[in-house]
């Protein structure tokens, strides 16, 4: 059963880790207005630019019958896999050897991705978000669904160039400018291409700063198409929602994720969104600056829309490309270079959104590895503010309790366990009512600390194994669906990286200085001589960021041997620290 459970999972929960929602009452606004304009746009070569018109209730029909038609036979035909061998064994009484099974196995997972990827080329739009998520969590699924999956990355299917320069006349222009009043140079091949929207690289003209840019563009008439396959998936969710096989009641996720993503079309939502998370990241709760661990795009200011927008252009490759990319530039996927940078990668992304989490509860709520970027100065930058999202207060101090509890228990000691357990329900996590003592211990555990190794109650570490906690949940907090998908990701990432990583022990720092800030910034207030103090801390933190720069620089300027080497000195260090703060804790 664990192979049809990852197959059901592979259409359901990765689902949502990547589900955008249309807005169902600004489609025949946004339709209406492309169809008045459309006649008068001209194109790059001066004839008229038709915009696609929304799909009619039979082509959503028609996409809902093909997605059916697909999922269907390839979850029956692993039933019929499973049958087939069980019946060999138990009736005709002459078990298969090992090697058959796996072959049969093999050749059922080329069948299934085989179809799988056949269906997403034809019908695209929001099944292509699936296929990306699919394709990034190699811990998880069978290669063949990873390798047929992997060439739905980005550049899928994209519109025409002059229909995307439209698109931006329509939003942008003024009355009296033209297209090159703003953009000097402007590439027709779109940086990526995705299910809502694609990205130009462009250089602005001097009246709007004269910089490179990148343009996010989106489709025209792309939420009909998009509306029809969410409903698919929560068609199929509700149909599942009894099933045992299942960890999760996802068509409640399902719920909580459509409630939240009303701005998911709305690109000056996005814009918005932007700023509030790099003014959290870029300050510290007492309101000193502080270093950002990833590079965030900044919108353009009077080149934002509801449908466009202009930002800050990031140059390097997306996380899903990065391997590819180092293989290009002879640097070893296996060097000390690469596993340096893995480190990094886990640390940048731990702390970025640790901050945004606990500190303010508003983060980025669509990490996945085509919105992270492996820029060409080793940086790690990260785009797309669509899907974000709050959480409210007092979930946000329990989480603090959690990851502090988490970071300190001991698992020999009662106690502590009853303490991460009874914090995970404050959360508002539901158990099953013959779940075990130690459940809710587990279910934290597991989700927040990929570095423990067993975890209580006997439960297994296996997200799709028959004994996982996950199975023991009820139903979870709407709170938490989201701050789940942070610590998956991460967590899949270390799993892939190898690297032992708990997202609780290095979240506790920041929790603690959450829950302890009302006191510090009240005794900051009140002694004297203050304002020096902190000025002279914004000096200190200047100077470790200038230093750490500095040793950036240095270290790319060192022949490809010494970086090696050096690489090699460095990843020891990082190794026996964390070898060191595991054993801290256990």
């Amino acid at each position: 059963m664990k192979i049809v459970t990852i197959l059901v999972n592979a259409l359901l929960f990765q689902c949502t880790q990547s589900l955008q929602l249309p807005i169902p009452t600004r489609e025949t606004s946004t339709t209406s207005r492309y169809s008045a304009i459309s006649s008068d746009i001209p194109s790059s070569n001066s004839e008229s630019v038709e915009f696609p018109p929304p799909l009619s209730p039979v082509e959503r029909l028609k996409r809902g019958a093909t997605f059916w038609s697909t999922a269907v036979p390839i979850i029956a035909s692993y039933y019929g896999l499973i049958s087939r061998i069980k019946l060999q064994e138990l009736i005709l009484d002459n078990p298969m050897t090992q090697e058959e099974i796996e072959s049969l196995w093999d050749a059922q997972h080329q069948d299934g991705a085989k179809k799988l990827a056949e269906t997403i080329t034809q019908l695209k739009g929001f099944y292509v978000k699936t296929a990306q998520i699919i394709s990034s969590r190699q811990d998880l699924f069978p290669k063949q669904y990873t390798e047929a999956l992997s060439g739905f990355t980005d550049n899928l299917d994209p519109m025409p160039a002059s229909l995307a320069k439209a698109v931006i006349e329509s939003e942008l222009l003024h009355a009296d400018e033209k297209f090159e009043d703003i953009f000097v140079e402007f590439d027709e091949t779109p940086l990526g291409s995705a299910s809502i929207a694609q990205c130009h690289r462009a250089v602005l003209t001097e009246k709007y700063g004269g910089k490179q840019v990148a343009v996010k563009i989106q489709r025209p008439s792309i939420e009909s198409k998009l509306l029809g396959d969410v409903a698919n998936l929560v068609a199929i969710t509700k149909a599942f929602r009894d099933n045992p096989n299942l960890p999760l009641d996802y068509y409640t996720v399902f719920s909580e994720l459509q409630r939240q993503l009303a701005d998911e079309f709305d690109f000056v939502a996005e814009a918005v969104a932007m700023d509030r998370i790099y003014s959290a990241l870029s300050r510290a709760p007492d309101g000193s600056p502080r270093e950002i661990p990833l590079v965030l795009p900044r919108p353009v200011r009077g080149l934002i829309s509801k449908r466009v927008l202009v930002m800050d252009y990031l140059d390097g490759v997306p996380l899903s490309r990065a391997r590819e990319a180092m293989i290009q530039k002879g640097i070893d996927p296996e060097s000390p270079q690469a596993k340096l940078f893995g480190r990094k990668l886990l640390s940048a992304l731990t702390e970025s959104f640790g901050r945004n989490i606990l500190e303010t509860g508003f983060f980025h709520a669509d990490p996945h590895p085509g919105n992270i970027f492996v820029l060409n100065d080793g940086r790690i930058g990260l785009i797309d503010f669509g899907q974000v999202k709050q959480i409210n207060g007092r979930n946000r101090e329990t989480l603090c309790k959690v990851m502090i509890a988490l970071a300190e228990r001991d698992d020999n000691v009662q106690k502590d366990l009853d303490l991460v357990g009874k914090l995970a329900l404050e959360l508002g996590v539901e158990l099953n009512e013959n779940a075990k003592p130690e459940a809710a211990a587990a279910v934290g555990i597991w989700l927040f600390d990929g570095s423990a190794k067993t975890l209580p109650g006997g439960y297994d570490l296996g997200e799709f194994d028959p004994n996982s906690p996950v199975k023991e949940l009820k139903s979870f907090p709407q709170d938490l669906v989201l701050v789940g998908r942070s610590s998956i990701l991460i967590k899949g990432l270390s799993s892939r990286l190898g690297i032992p990583w708990s997202l609780a022990k290095e979240w506790a720092p920041i929790a603690r200085t959450v829950l302890n800030g009302d006191v510090a910034e009240k005794s900051t207030s009140t002694e004297s001589g203050s304002d020096s103090r902190v000025r002279f801390k914004h000096v200190v933190k200047a100077l470790k960021q200038w230093s750490k720069g500095r040793a950036t620089r240095l270290f790319r300027k060192l022949p490809p041997k010494l970086q090696t080497r050096a690489a090699s000195i460095l990843l020891k260090m990082e190794e026996r620290k964390t070898r060191r703060n595991l054993l801290l804790r256990n």
